[in-house]
């Protein structure tokens, strides 16, 4: 089976915070830690072999990026999920992966960079059948890191990170209901292959696709 791509992000972390950021965030999107969980600092302290500082600077990032909510004398909890976010977030990734799609293509076009290609190469080889549903939404994330850094812009590579993070915490929600996991991964194939050959409109136009896609299909089984 190809390994899922480690490189989520533009950079590993660099910092014990930054570790802590990255392994509770995956936590959290995966569901691991599942909505309306309470968070325990010292017990994720201990189990990510850091001090208690570490992670409760990583909680503080983690609560700006809607992952979790702290409340006084309460504690810190995994943040609920409410079906209307999804409207939300899909409004807002309707506009921007598209974006993001088309000034990868643009760069993509001017430097025939291949990483895309190769990418879209392993996913098309993937054996689904053989891959976890959660495994699939780790390409999904991967295809996903890998356009934004393509795009060049790192403060929309910032705000997209975001939003796609939100968005798989819901699609990880009906996992087990959704029967075109597969699909939706494999429609990245022809999207990073649209990239890598620099052509904008049909990259633009195969994201928003694929972010409306997402959102019928949980519609569907809710």
């Amino acid at each position: 089976m190809t390994a899922v791509p480690l490189e989520l992000d533009s950079s590993a972390p660099t910092s014990l915070a930054d570790k802590a950021y990255v392994a509770i965030r995956d936590r959290l999107i995966m569901l691991a830690i599942r909505p309306g969980d309470p968070i325990d600092d010292d017990a994720l302290a201990q189990d990510l072999g850091v001090g208690r500082t570490p992670v409760r600077e990583a909680l503080k990032r983690l609560e700006v990026d809607r992952l979790v909510v702290s409340y006084p004398r309460r504690g810190t909890f995994a943040t609920g999920m409410d079906i209307s976010d999804l409207a939300h977030i899909s409004e807002i990734r309707a506009q921007l992966e598209p974006l993001a799609a088309r000034r990868a293509a643009e760069r993509s076009a001017r430097t025939a960079s291949t990483e895309l290609e190769e990418l879209a190469a392993r996913i098309d080889h993937l054996d689904v059948a053989l891959v976890d549903p959660t495994e699939l939404m780790r390409w999904d994330l991967a295809v996903h890191r890998a356009i934004y850094r393509a795009a060049g812009n790192p403060h929309l590579e910032d705000v997209l990170i975001r939003y796609d993070n939100l968005a798989t915490r819901i699609h990880c929600v009906f996992l087990d209901r959704l029967p075109t996991v597969d699909v939706h991964v494999r429609e990245h194939v022809d999207l990073l292959r649209a990239i890598a050959a620099g052509d904008a409109d049909r990259a633009d136009d195969l994201a928003r696709r694929h972010v409306l896609g997402f959102e019928q299909a949980i519609r569907a089984v809710i």
